[in-house]
């Protein structure tokens, strides 16, 4: 899809002007669409507005990672819905995530941006296993307090999370291709259901389940919670059919196997508490959750009404309340490789005076332009726990690829070009890559760590300048005290070398 019609949506009823207090998360999955508006209260969520549509945007997806361009008109559609009722909620409080179809979408279908433009709210693409983490996060809370460890099973259209946490802390996260879409897909398409068809579809997911299998086995888990639409419709199912009084249990999933094969046909399945929207994809689910059940030797497992969107309000929560976890997630990585924290704390400081003296002029007043900057000075140096040769393109590809809790994939990339740009050749192609309403904030963050970076090559803790730096569009002035440069002629130098690098990014800088 290059390019995405637009149609106007019905109107939907315009949510009220929310409390000051309260938060919106909007998860755009494989197969539904969740809105929820809540306020936290004492640790628990009050429920101000819920809404959920069957988008089933995985069903859209082609072999070339494209998007069929009814699917992405029904979704923009839904999308218009939302956005209206998150007018009355403050835009800071607000996150929208994508997770496994958005994952694979080809950047040129340009759907992320057409959404974005119906929604006016940025989308984050989350990787599968941040989207564990949440998973996690949001079950944990609806959970009773204890110290037992737990599996928590996610079945989503495309991807199936499984984690095992304690408390409020996942230990251990896996996202696995296979989802209630994905599988219905493949294997019911045709509108039949057999046994030989079950058992096909049970085998691939026990494939994608085989490499984690013994290391998910072997956790030390006690109990199973599921969480998602998938997991609640066979609860309900199961209850309906009095085929278990208490959550999803083997086999009762055997009992609901053999029925769903007597049916014959997807669209004769006639089971008790099946609503007709989740029909299509039933089938797809109950193979998903066999397979889960017999690979990781599960028994029971109860069915959680939290999940993905609980888990990013108790994140935003969280983060307002300044305990962002990518705080410790960037605390980790410079313990794991090695860094000078001495040195990395020098050149965040300067980095941030900069962007201090900058901030405005430059239009860099978004919360989150000084935390990147901070995490890109004190990580900028990771690289070298592989080469001290372009040890920036090490750290670039470390950021880009680890699984960093806390992150976006666009927050992760941006990080990577940061410490990517941090010295030599100036990346522009790097940047231009960048989601748009990042590229030009993510320049000039690099630019201001380029320049900190200078001020601190020669790693000694009493050479602090403490320049003064102006900004007038792209032209840069740096004022040093007076004399600093004279008894610093090594750096004078580096400075003349820089002016040249940044020239080919367009950028004039001006060293006195």
């Amino acid at each position: 899809m290059a390019d995405a019609a637009v149609s106007v949506a019905p109107a939907a009823e315009h949510l009220p002007s929310a409390p000051p207090d309260s938060f919106a998360a909007v998860d755009l999955g494989s197969n539904s669409f969740h809105l929820l508006v809540a306020r936290v209260d004492g640790g628990s969520l009050q429920v101000i507005d819920r809404y959920k549509e069957m988008v089933r945007l995985g069903e859209g997806l082609t072999e070339d990672k494209y998007l069929d361009p009814e699917v992405a008109e029904r979704a923009l559609a839904c999308l218009e819905r939302i956005g209206q009722r998150l007018r009355g909620v403050d835009p800071d409080n607000v996150r929208i995530v994508g997770t496994n179809t958005l994952r694979q979408l080809r950047p040129e279908t340009y759907f992320v941006e057409a959404a974005e433009a119906v929604l006016q709210h940025p989308i984050e693409v989350i990787a599968g296993r941040e989207e564990a983490r949440l998973v996690y996060l949001g079950v944990a809370h609806g959970l009773a307090i204890g110290d037992e460890k737990r599996l928590v099973v996610d079945i989503g259209g495309g991807s199936t999370e499984l984690i095992v946490g304690q408390g409020f802390s996942a230990t251990l996260r896996e996202s696995l291709h296979m989802g209630c879409v994905s599988i219905s897909r493949r294997y019911f398409a045709g509108d039949k259901i057999s046994a030989k068809l079950m058992d096909r579809a049970e085998l691939a997911c026990a494939l994608e389940i085989r490499p984690v299998r013994e290391l998910f086995r072997q956790a030390g888990w006690t109990t199973a919670t599921g969480s998602s639409g998938t997991i609640k419709a066979i609860a309900a199912v199961m209850a309906a059919e009095g085929w278990s009084d208490d959550g999803i249990t083997g086999d009762g999933l055997a009992k609901l196997r053999e029925a769903m094969i007597d049916c014959g046909k997807v669209s004769a399945l006639e089971l008790k508490g099946l609503s007709d929207e989740r029909r299509p994809v039933f089938a797809g689910g109950v193979a998903v959750l066999r397979a889960v059940f017999q690979n990781l030797a599960i028994d029971k497992m109860r069915a959680s009404d939290e999940a993905l969107r609980e888990g990013l309000i108790y994140e935003m929560v969280g983060r307002v309340h300044h305990e962002d976890v990518r705080e410790r997630t960037v605390a980790t990585l410079c313990r794991r490789f090695d860094t000078d924290p001495e040195h990395a704390g020098r050149v965040r400081d300067t980095a941030l005076e900069l962007y201090a003296q900058v901030r405005e002029s430059w239009a860099l007043s978004h919360d989150n332009h000084p935390k990147m900057l901070g995490w890109a000075a004190e990580l900028h140096e990771i690289g070298l726990a592989v080469s001290h040769s372009q040890y920036q393109k090490h750290g670039a590809y470390l950021l880009r690829n680890a699984d960093l809790s806390g992150f976006t994939r666009q927050e992760q990339d941006a990080l990577a070009a940061l410490v990517l740009g941090h010295r030599r050749k100036f990346p522009i192609d790097i940047f231009m890559a960048l989601p748009r309403p990042v590229r030009e904030c993510g320049r000039r963050l690099t630019i201001l760590l380029r320049l900190a970076v200078l001020m601190h090559r020669g790693r000694s803790a009493s050479a602090e300048p403490n320049p003064h730096l102006e900004a007038d569009g792209e032209t840069l002035r740096l004022r040093f005290p007076t004399h600093w440069l004279d008894d610093h002629p090594l750096t004078r130098l580096e400075f003349e070398e820089e002016g040249a690098r940044l020239a080919a990014a367009g950028i004039t800088l001006d060293v006195g």
